[in-house]
């Protein structure tokens, strides 16, 4: 055999293996994966919407901390903003407030030096799900995607900000930064601490039982549930709020790649009278995720579904109104990714006042972002086109 066929044979081989590896480790996921139902609970609920306020609400309340300060990053950069926040945790860490930090291993931009330091001031740092054997592809592609920030057990954020300069709106390449982010106050803020802790412990961390962890909180206003998702039914979730919807139904994510289960489900939606909007980045972050998305326009601007393109910065809130009733906001994306390998948590918010907030803001973003046309659409480039083919057999890791 010539040294060619072998080289063929070889990457063929590789090729199955990863393919194989992929699948029995998202079948294995599924299998582990629990249904969470958490209870309906009643907290004070507030949307932040730019980096600005995002950082100085989060810096105020760690400053304020008492006991323990729980971080939860997909994304941690040492960077300007990220370098503060150290500072500022350092500083705590020494007061004697007990600090936990988990970073997605894949998501860690701190240096060395920042690890060391932050050990030699007694934070507690780990990255999230380890690889594992025998399905060491899949685990390395598995994401914790998920955002949170536990502080004295009764103030807690979910959602699409991580820490970094660009979502200060401070990266030449994106400029401006729109994201959503929740601050929650009291009941509700348990469930985050809870999903904390078992991913604290999944990170090969003790779990911890301290009292002080859950203390008794205050009711508030707003009915929500914090549904976190390990791989496994947000797709479902998502359907079942789709079929629902009577009158209208907005989506804002990065990405769209909902494979086709979902897909069809909102072209029924609109084909029984839905009103729907999705809103999306017009740049793309990553590469071949924007392509990954054009396969799917066609049908859904064929079935009446307006699609806009966010172009003043990057657009990476992910949320979703039906009705105008109740509002999902928080980490996944409407993508097979978050639907199928990434671990997510979002936060489904069922009072009326507050969801007109979100709504305000999503139509704002409409208001600046340039609606698709089929016209526009049939004039992609034939680049383009072999992207968007690329892109599609490699959709379910993008």
């Amino acid at each position: 055999m010539n040294g060619s066929l072998l080289f063929v044979l070889l990457l063929v081989i590789i090729i199955v293996w990863l393919r194989y590896d992929f699948r029995a480790g998202m079948r294995k996921q599924r299998r582990e994966a629990t249904r969470h139902t958490q209870k309906t609970r009643y907290g004070e609920v507030g949307l932040l919407g730019d980096g600005e306020t995002f950082f100085l609400k989060l810096f105020q309340d760690v400053k304020q901390a008492k006991h323990h300060i729980h971080l939860l990053f997909y994304i941690f950069r040492g960077d300007h903003i990220g370098a503060q926040l150290l500072d500022l945790l350092e500083d705590k860490a020494k007061e004697g407030v007990t600090v936990r930090i988990l970073v997605d291993r894949f998501g860690c931009k701190l240096s060395r030096s920042q690890k060391k330091k932050m050990k030699k001031a007694g934070i507690h740092f780990a990255y999230s799900h380890p690889p594992q054997l025998p399905f060491l592809f899949f685990t390395l592609n598995r994401r914790n995607h998920r955002k949170i920030v536990i502080i004295d057990g009764e103030t807690g954020y979910i959602g699409g900000f991580n820490v970094g300069d660009e979502y200060l709106g401070r990266s030449a390449k994106f400029g401006l930064w729109r994201d959503f982010h929740l601050r929650l106050k009291g009941d509700g803020v348990q469930d985050l601490q809870e999903q904390f802790l078992q991913d604290w412990t999944t990170a090969k961390q003790l779990y911890i039982t301290e009292p002080a962890l859950y203390p008794v909180l205050d009711q508030g206003r707003h009915p929500l549930r914090i549904l976190p998702t390990d791989g496994s039914y947000l797709e479902e979730t998502f359907i079942a709020l789709i079929r629902q919807a009577k009158s209208s139904i907005i989506i804002g994510t990065p990405y769209y790649i909902p494979g086709r289960r979902l897909q069809q489900e909102l072209i029924s939606a609109a084909e029984r009278g839905v009103d729907i909007r999705i809103i999306l980045p017009k740049k793309a972050d990553h590469p071949l995720v924007k392509e990954a998305a054009f396969p799917y326009f066609r049908s859904l601007l064929e079935a009446g579904i307006d699609i806009y393109q966010y172009y003043r910065g990057f657009f990476h809130a992910k949320a979703l109104v039906i009705d105008e009733q109740m509002c999902d906001v928080g980490t996944a994306n409407f993508d097979k990714r978050s639907f199928h390998i990434n671990h997510e948590i979002n936060c489904l918010v069922y009072d009326k006042a507050f969801v007109q907030i979100v709504l305000s803001e999503l139509e704002y973003d409409i208001s600046i972002s340039e609606r698709m046309t089929l016209a526009a659409y049939e004039q992609r480039s034939l680049l383009h086109k072999g992207k968007e083919k690329v892109a599609t057999l490699v959709s379910e890791l993008l």
